[in-house]
């Protein structure tokens, strides 16, 4: 058993202790005995109602089941469904209309639109790359990934291909045409580039200088040796940098100098304690404390190998130019960066209290705020939030009596820890359907403290299943996406983030893309989210990023924003359609159904349980790898839970359907060495009792979740392993 120091009524985990001790508290004005005896009456005053809100779910799942099962075979009207969640009170009245009030939210949530990144927080390289992922290079991002087609003479080599960077090159002019274009040419013309009394002219062959359309867009520069080493642009309050130098390799293959492109790409991100990681213990818990830590104390290193040479990363410094009036001035060279807590529905035994575990977002809570005032005292260098903010982000919340909850918790920790009012901000996931049709009540609830609400199609789809599982027979998971519901769902998040007072304060968000290495098909069809009213929406890397960050410039989203809020207005019985399959499928479509789904299950859990890797690229049946989390995992396994209650599948179908998709994911697997085989050893791998148990028991799953089956077969492995 893990050694435990008790303080009062708690029993805390010594490494956590001496974590929170000798790392995170000294210099933050906080003491040991003011810390933990806040918790402790912090638990003693409110675990009695996280108690309480979680039965409160399981009543009304009951409620649920017990009036869809009476209604499977017997139509009724939206208007009866709608009347029936408001006698249970699960659907709440609209409040009055008032709008958000919250304080000191930094530009890059208020301000700007721009893509987010969403990186679990238990991996030091990660967490850095993506603090670092602010700047981007166009550049890199062109050459190094499907956006221009391997065909012949284009193909990336071992060494550079100019070739390809030809088209590089083409791709980048046609952005800088598009975001600050020149009078009557393209920057593909220039060869070169002046300043004249803090103007920008280019230059062409014949000595003649062009000026941009929009002169106000040129806001910067810098030098090297009295010449022009980079230029600094703005649009949609994006910047963007244009780096010379004639003498480079790249520079020297274009007559304007020009060696690259750098854009602003993600403006913030999201360090995730949640789906996309495999926490399930204290030694576990102290990894993301102790990254989160370093990345708001500013210190935070990583060391690994690439490709035989050892690379040392660490947070980026600011950038420095030269207005054009001469002034210096810099600009943040990392993102925003946010934490994800996890639910109230986890509990952890990192800690007791009276020999029992603890809500586990109690710790959360506490912890990385109690890190992130390292950040809070800085005056100057390298800085999160200039505004002294801590933003949160709280998932998995059902309605606005929780988000209440959550922002008495959130005043707790500020007291505790001696921080004024609201220093705390609250990012709402909008991804159960409780929250959803309550939203405007839910976000008034932490009107004060809210700086971001978001979509997430994965879990909100994982919870319409599982609140309608006894309604009947749901549509295969592909043609979810073209539900009434969903689209509803979409539209309903922005119209309540407009008429509460979101824009020009606070964020609206919307969900991932998950196919990483498509990122030419991203470009085609992720502007769409701007085009939504999306002042930002997740990405899965660094790279996709910058890309993203294309749509931003394309589009003006507040100008959207303006057009949006003309609309009508969604109606709730809209959202509450539920996506019930209509037609007969046939014996092959259920079996593609069953199989890509049992496939995507295992190819993800394998890895989580046997190796605690939370998110990963994961092949799918088709070998295209798709960005994989919890999320992906909830709506795959109750899915299945739907087809095999209802008959559409049997037991032994299922898992004859597992036996075969273990053979293919082992394969996917066969060159990493870390990797344990499931075929043949199906009773001994608990990798693979785990992805059953996710299926069969995943109609009995509180609210679908699949937290509680991984943690239990996670820590499995854990003390197999600590035993061997």
């Amino acid at each position: 058993m893990p050694q435990t120091i008790t303080v009062g009524t708690l029993k805390i985990n010594a490494a956590l202790y001496h974590f929170i001790a000798n790392e995170a508290l000294p210099h933050t004005g906080v003491s040991l005995e003011q810390f933990w005896n806040g918790f402790e009456k912090t638990l003693h005053e409110l675990s009695p109602i996280n108690k309480t809100l979680l039965e409160k779910r399981d009543v009304f799942q009951e409620k649920l089941d017990a009036w869809y099962l009476a209604h499977r075979t017997e139509p009724f009207t939206l208007e009866e469904h709608r009347n029936f969640l408001k006698e249970i009170g699960y659907l709440v009245d609209v409040p009055t209309k008032e709008t958000i009030t919250t304080l000191h939210l930094d530009p890059e949530i208020s301000h700007v639109a721009a893509p987010q990144l969403v990186v679990p927080a238990d991996n030091a390289r990660y967490a850095l790359n993506a603090a670092n992922a602010r700047w981007g290079s166009l550049f890199d991002v062109f050459y190094g990934t499907d956006m221009i087609d391997e065909v012949e003479p284009y193909q990336k080599k071992e060494h550079y291909n100019p070739e390809r960077g030809k088209k590089v090159f083409e791709l980048a002019f046609a952005f800088l045409d598009q975001v600050a274009p020149l009078k009557g040419h393209s920057y593909a013309d220039l060869h070169g580039f002046i300043l004249q009394e803090g103007k920008l002219y280019g230059t062409l062959s014949d000595h003649e200088i062009v000026e941009l359309k929009e002169p106000e867009k040129f806001v910067g520069y810098t030098l090297n040796e009295n010449k022009i080493s980079s230029l600094l642009l703005k649009n949609n309050g994006l910047h963007v940098e244009i780096q010379i130098d004639k003498c480079s390799l790249i520079g020297q293959s274009h007559p304007s100098g020009i060696k690259d492109v750098i854009i602003e790409s993600a403006l913030s991100a999201i360090q995730d304690c949640e789906d996309s990681v495999a926490v399930v213990d204290a030694e576990d818990k102290v990894t993301i404390y102790r990254n989160w830590n370093g990345l708001m104390k500013g210190d935070l290193s990583a060391s690994f190998e690439n490709k035989g040479k050892t690379i040392h990363r660490v947070l980026n410094p600011d950038k420095t130019f030269t207005s054009p009036k001469g002034e210096p001035f810099s600009l943040k060279g990392r993102v925003l960066l946010l934490i994800r807590n996890v639910g109230i529905h986890m509990y952890t035994d990192a800690v007791t209290f009276h020999d029992k575990e603890i809500p586990e977002g109690f710790l959360d809570a506490f912890v990385t705020t109690l890190c992130a005032i390292h950040d809070l005292r800085k005056t100057e260098g390298n800085r999160n939030s200039v505004n002294g903010s801590v933003y949160i982000v709280k998932p998995k919340c059902h309605g606005p009596e929780e988000v209440a909850f959550i922002n008495t918790l959130f005043g707790r920790v500020e007291d505790v820890l001696a921080l004024p009012r609201h220093t705390i901000k609250m990012g709402i996931m909008d991804e159960e359907r409780r929250t959803t049709i309550n939203l405007e009540a839910t976000i008034q609830q932490a009107k004060e403290r809210v700086f971001f609400i978001n979509t997430g199609f994965l879990d909100r789809t994982g919870d319409e299943i599982h609140s309608c599982m006894e309604l009947g027979v749901v549509v295969p998971k592909e043609a979810m996406k073209k539900e009434i519901w969903l689209k509803a769902y979409e539209d309903h998040n922005v119209d309540v983030g407009l008429s509460m007072g979101f824009k020009g304060k606070a964020q609206i968000g919307k969900g991932m893309w998950t196919m990483p290495d498509l990122m030419k098909k991203m470009v085609e069809t992720k502007i769409a989210h701007p085009k939504a009213g999306a002042t930002t929406a997740w990405v899965p890397s660094p790279t996709a990023a910058t890309l993203h960050a294309l749509h931003y410039h394309s589009v003006n989203v507040q100008n959207v924003l303006e057009e949006i809020a003309k609309r009508p207005k969604v109606s709730i019985d809209a959202i509450l359609t539920p996506p019930m399959l209509q037609n007969t499928l046939s014996k092959e479509e259920i079996t593609q159904e069953i199989e890509n789904n049992i496939q995507s299950i295992l190819g993800y859990v394998v890895r989580w349980i046997d190796q605690g890797i939370g998110c990963s690229k994961v092949p799918d049946i088709n070998n295209v790898e798709l960005m994989e989390d919890r999320a992906t995992l909830r709506i795959s396994s109750q899915h299945l839970a739907n087809w095999l209650h209802h008959g559409i599948v049997t037991q032994e179908e299922v898992k004859h359907a597992f036996e075969k998709m273990a053979t293919v994911v082992d394969k996917q697997n066969s060159n990493d060495k870390h990797y344990s085989p499931m075929a043949g050893h199906f009773e001994q791998s608990i990798a693979y009792k785990a992805a059953l148990d996710l299926v069969f028991k995943g109609r009995n799953q509180p609210n679908g979740y699949t937290e509680f089956i991984l943690h239990a077969r996670r820590r499995e492995v854990k003390e197999q392993k600590a035993k061997s």
